[in-house]
């Protein structure tokens, strides 16, 4: 896993014991937004040791579970136990939770190279896991084959990775809306929490891994206010 520490600053309310908000970069604008493109087996397996909410887990043993025979193919269990994930190239923050993070290969697709009586290849279909069966000819798809994709790591749309840009500093609220720092809007937050009190208010600087990555993701879950259960309790 990664092992990338971000650094982000929180606003925490002393009376109330709540992080009103927190302040951060693209780092860590990146990796929550990141969560939603978390496939949920990989929630699961981050999870399943931290009580997670629900009956869901139960899926993923019964899949575990499952003799191969029952399957119509081998490479099914593997897709449902090993899915396949996405984000924009040179994103350090949404991998953070990812036990393989995405990599050049999540663009090779295999393909069975099946030939006509002509003697031409006839395949019409590509697979992105390697031994899937052809639907054109029966035989095993296990010969690589590349993609180019339009949007790829050359294109101007991912010059710095991730999925925001990096100028400017991100506000984060309790809630986790996420929106460009504004001194107004953060004036307006205040008045907001009923602040009455500078002196009520503390500044903290927290360091963001994989623990309290977890932390963050299993909060997003089930509460509404995910950074003071994060990092308060």
């Amino acid at each position: 896993m990664a092992t990338t520490k971000m650094s982000v600053k929180l606003l925490i309310q002393k009376s109330r014991r709540r992080v009103l908000v927190a302040e951060a970069g693209k780092d860590f604008v990146d990796f929550i937004f990141g969560l939603m493109a978390l496939p949920l087996t990989s929630v699961i397996n981050l999870l399943k040791e931290h009580q997670m909410v629900g009956c869901i887990g139960n899926l993923y043993q019964s899949v575990e579970n499952l003799n191969e025979t029952y399957l119509e193919s081998v490479q099914n269990k593997k897709l449902l136990l090993n899915p396949r994930y996405d984000f924009p190239p040179n994103d350090s923050g949404s991998p953070l939770l990812l036990q393989n993070p995405p990599t050049e290969s999540a663009s090779t697709y295999y393909t069975c190279y099946g030939t006509s009586f002509s003697g031409y290849h006839s395949s019409l279909y590509l697979s992105d896991v390697s031994g899937a069966t052809c639907k054109n000819c029966n035989r095993q798809m296990n010969t690589p084959c590349s993609f180019l994709d339009s949007k790829s790591p050359n294109s101007a749309t991912f010059d710095s990775g991730g999925f925001v840009k990096g100028v400017v500093t991100y506000t984060i609220t309790d809630d986790l809306t996420v929106t460009p720092m504004s001194s107004i809007s953060n004036i307006l937050l205040l008045n907001k929490f009923q602040v009455t009190h500078l002196s009520d208010l503390e500044e903290k600087t927290v360091n963001v891994g994989m623990v309290e990555a977890l932390a963050i993701l299993l909060a997003s879950l089930k509460s509404k206010t995910v950074l003071t259960d994060a990092f308060i309790g």
